[in-house]
Formats: C-alpha cells, sequence, structure tokens
C-alpha cells in the first residue's frame, strides 16, 4: 500500500469514526467465509458496519479523531473488526447472539456514549445500554403514568358523584 492510499484509508476512517456515536472493536479472527458472511449479514440487518481494518492505519486515524479514545489505541493487537452503529447496544447485540453458535467475535473494547470499555467482560452490560429511544419511551411512559392515574380516579369519582347524587334525588321524590 502507497503512503498516499494510507493517507487516504485513515483519513476515510477518521470520518467513519466522527460520523458513528458507538465503535466496538473485535476479534473474528477465525471464522471461516461462510461464518463471516453470516456475521456480515447480522450486522446488516441490526444497522451496523463491519469492517476489518489494519490496526495501525486505525490507530492513526484514533489519534486525528477529535473523540477521546482513550485504552482503546493500546488494545489494537492482531485481528481487529470495527463495528459501527448509531444504536449504543447494537453491536453488542449482535455479538452476543452469534456467540450462542460460535466463539467468536470477542469484544475487545468499545467507545460508547463517550465511555470506553476495554475486554469482552463488558458485553452484557453493553448489551443492558438503554438507545436514545428507549429511554425517552421510558421517560414518556413514566410521565404518562400520573396523568392517567388522575384521569381515572376522576372518571371513577365523577361515576360515583353522580351516583349519589341520583341516589340522594331518588330519596327526596
Amino acid at each position: 500500500m502507497t503512503r498516499e492510499e494510507k493517507s487516504t484509508v485513515i483519513k476515510d476512517l477518521t470520518t467513519k469514526l466522527a460520523d458513528s456515536s458507538n465503535v466496538y472493536l473485535a476479534d473474528i479472527s477465525g471464522l471461516n467465509a461462510t461464518l463471516t458472511s453470516d456475521l456480515r449479514r447480522a450486522c446488516y440487518r441490526a444497522d451496523v458496519k463491519l469492517m476489518v481494518v489494519k490496526n495501525t492505519l486505525l490507530a492513526k486515524a484514533m489519534e486525528s479523531s477529535d473523540k477521546e479514545f482513550g485504552e482503546l489505541t493500546g488494545i489494537l493487537k492482531g485481528s481487529t473488526s470495527i463495528m459501527l452503529s448509531e444504536t449504543g447496544n447494537a453491536p453488542a447485540k449482535v455479538i452476543k447472539t452469534f456467540r450462542k453458535k460460535n466463539e467468536k467475535p470477542v469484544l475487545k473494547g468499545a467507545y460508547v456514549a463517550e465511555s470506553v470499555y476495554v475486554g469482552d467482560e463488558y458485553l452484557d452490560a453493553l448489551v443492558d445500554i438503554k438507545s436514545k429511544d428507549e429511554v425517552i419511551g421510558d421517560i414518556i411512559g413514566l410521565l404518562q403514568s400520573p396523568a392517567i392515574n388522575v384521569i381515572s380516579a376522576l372518571k371513577s369519582s365523577g361515576g360515583k358523584l353522580a351516583g349519589i347524587l341520583k341516589t340522594l334525588s331518588e330519596k327526596e321524590e
């Protein structure tokens, strides 16, 4: 690869890192062509971009990025694939689901919501991270709950009040 080609790849990787709010690094070495194709399909369905990258080029792209990747540059050894997603837990879910039948991919590290996670032991924690839409849904549900309780109480109270008034008016006649 010439210097110009390397420079182009680094610029492209830097742009992709800047455009993505969630970056996962995984080891998919040892997967045969069929399993790699299955993993790529699973990533596509989950709206996750999967790319195999050279460690040195990725390290330079991380260094030139505006984001602070911390310890992630230190784990760039061996085979590294990068998974990019707009949903924080999507790559973790793909990895966990895929590992039910295979021993790979192994999570090397992740940059999610400006936090850095290093090591495969964080996979379950990353799966449990809620997406922005899920958090908004939870907040809306919490905000609606008291209003729904008040409205139902008023409806039931109004029914009781109407029944009491009806009973009183019938007694007076």
